[in-house]
């Protein structure tokens, strides 16, 4: 099964705590400080694998964590950094915030990687808060916190060449007799059900094309099986814009050429922008031979072609299944693919890319806020959790830091404003305590 979109959600290794210990050796009278710092949480990261086609193991799994660090242990011994997690997808890829939507990374070669989730620092021991005037720190900092987003994984096909068109107008045809691909070919509508590649080889050169299957009216809004479809022509450099002008399906071949560009267009106008061909397949149809003689006699070729010229596009003449102009289209497709890389015209994807210098700083990080929840007033804020998880309760000094640290923020007196009074309860995090205003800096 081709699977070409997943939803996933990553979580980066937590930072680990730094440890709290004493030297305990003989001869060695008041031992100070020791205690070593936490190892880093491991990195959550996307790698591109050539050797993979498809999003399928993502169906499966949904959840992927990195390791977090070892904590620090005595005698000023470092944590053991949390080993990476490498998550390999399909060359082709894309990496999607799924909060912002914003693109983080687009994986397009082999080996191509990037870090979507940074692991947390880890924490300082307590031999590291050593001082003249505090000789024995009783107290460590925790680890830093891990990360964890949800992320879209989305793979388009990297082509050089799209074909497009309406079903069943010979796009597969077309496939198999210039490549050695062998799609499925049938004569009805969605033949082809996921897209196929093949590479065409031309003046000792080659270029890799994608038979994109049929797309209907309303493809741009998602009929039929339309953005399934429309998502994989984006990479393309050049469209092949293949058009039955037997009309052997009851539609007029005029109309089908609008209707594509008009999907098209309505989906993306960077598609539009591609240069296209035209293709007027199924010629031996109407019963015109290769001859340019046979073409000048054949009205509705040449009312086709007169209708598309006008418009700025060139049209050439073919039958897939005889081989008829398939050479010519392929060179003309050459070409124009020589001509964007020597002008340098292959400008990406153009999505709105994800700030990871904006995503790392967090402005609202050293906020502390209050609350009120009808039972307890609650206290919260990110630098503060960390600051919790540092403390040791046990030591005077650390306690205080704690609590000196809410009351700078200035949200006692907000909470006094909601009506806090001595003697109600205070929630910080898992543990609950009784305020009293004069008491407070004496607390614990």
């Amino acid at each position: 099964m081709f699977v070409d979109r997943a939803t996933i959600t990553i979580k980066s290794g937590k930072g680990g705590d730094g440890a709290v210990t004493f030297r305990r050796e003989p001869f060695v009278p008041e031992g100070g400080p020791d205690g070593g710092d936490g190892g880093k949480g491991g990195d959550v990261i996307f790698m591109a694998d050539e050797n993979l086609r498809t999003l399928m193991d993502f169906r499966y799994k949904r959840k992927y964590e990195a390791e977090s660090g070892q904590n620090g242990m005595k005698k000023k011994r470092y944590g053991k950094n949390g080993e990476d997690l490498i998550i390999r997808v399909p060359v082709g890829t894309m990496v999607i915030d799924h909060e912002s939507d914003k693109v983080m990374m687009d994986l397009t070669e082999h080996g191509q990687s990037f870090v979507a989730a940074k692991g947390g620092k880890g924490g300082k021991g307590n031999a590291k808060y050593a001082t003249p005037t505090r000789q024995a720190p009783n107290f460590a900092e925790a680890g830093g916190f891990a990360k964890e987003r949800k992320v879209i994984l989305e793979m388009k096909l990297i082509a050089d060449v799209g074909l497009v068109g309406f079903p069943n107008v010979g796009k597969s045809s077309l496939l198999s007799v210039a490549t050695s691909a062998r799609p499925k070919v049938a004569n009805y509508h969605f033949t082809t059900i996921n897209p196929n590649l093949g590479v065409v080889q031309i003046y000792e050169n080659s270029f890799v094309m994608a038979d994109i299957a049929g797309i209907i009216e309303g493809a741009h809004q998602g009929a039929g099986l339309g953005h399934y479809f429309l998502k994989h022509i984006e990479r393309t450099k050049v469209l092949i814009h293949v058009v039955d002008v037997s009309g052997c399906e009851g539609r007029d071949p005029k109309e089908d050429f609008d209707k594509i560009n008009a999907e098209l267009g309505m989906y993306s106008e960077r598609l539009m922008n591609k240069p296209q061909i035209v293709v007027a397949n199924k010629i031996d149809v109407l019963g015109c031979g290769p001859d340019p003689e046979d073409l000048e006699i054949c009205d509705e070729y040449l009312q086709f072609k007169a209708y598309v010229e006008e418009k700025g596009y060139k049209v050439f003449p073919m039958s897939a299944p005889a081989g008829q102009g398939v050479a010519e289209v392929m060179a003309e497709a050459y070409r124009l693919l020589e001509e964007i890389k020597a002008n340098g015209e292959d400008e990406g994807l153009g999505y709105e890319m994800f700030d990871f210098e904006a995503d790392e700083y967090d402005p609202d990080y050293r906020n502390v806020y209050g609350d009120f929840d009808g039972k307890n007033y609650i206290i919260y804020g990110s630098q503060l959790e960390k600051i919790f998880n540092s403390t040791n309760f046990n030591d005077y000094g650390s306690r205080r830091y704690l609590f000196k640290y809410i009351e700078d923020s200035g949200v006692y007196d907000k909470l006094k404003e909601m009506g806090l009074e001595d003697g109600d309860t205070i929630k910080l995090f898992d543990t609950e305590f009784e305020y009293y205003d004069e008491e407070f800096d004496y607390f614990y």
